[in-house]
């Protein structure tokens, strides 16, 4: 309960004395002023109520917040880490395709060739 609950719901209470002895005493002034700080009460008290409830979902933003910065950040090491994989993968299988092409040198030739013959075949306007 914070200040605003607190204050608006003495109001009320303060309110509903005063219309209840305007009330025993008869006094139509007393009577509306409690009625009136009996409205002013219940609003203060709503706002209140309101602030607080802004406040926890403020906090709640926050939490959230810290939470899918610390997800993105783990999400990004995972990304280095299969990226540096990847690299490692990669040059390790270009080191083996460099060094087979150095010991089956007519292989690679006539694979190199073949793949050129294939390309220009599909690449002319006719067939």
């Amino acid at each position: 309960m914070n200040r605003d609950q607190f204050r608006g719901a003495s109001r009320h209470i303060k309110g509903r004395a005063q219309t209840a002895l305007g009330g025993v005493t008869g006094d139509p002034v007393r009577q509306v002023r409690g009625a009136a700080n009996q409205v002013a009460g219940g609003a203060q008290y709503a706002y209140g109520s309101a602030r607080d409830r802004i406040e926890d979902l403020a906090r709640d933003g926050e939490h959230l917040t810290h939470s899918a910065r610390e997800r993105a950040d783990d999400l990004i090491q995972d990304g280095r880490r299969y990226a540096g994989e990847a690299r490692r993968r990669g040059l390790d299988y270009g080191r083996r395709t460099v060094r087979y092409a150095d010991a089956n040198r007519t292989s690679t030739l006539l694979g190199i060739a073949a793949a050129a013959f294939t390309l220009g075949w599909l690449a002319r306007p006719s067939r």
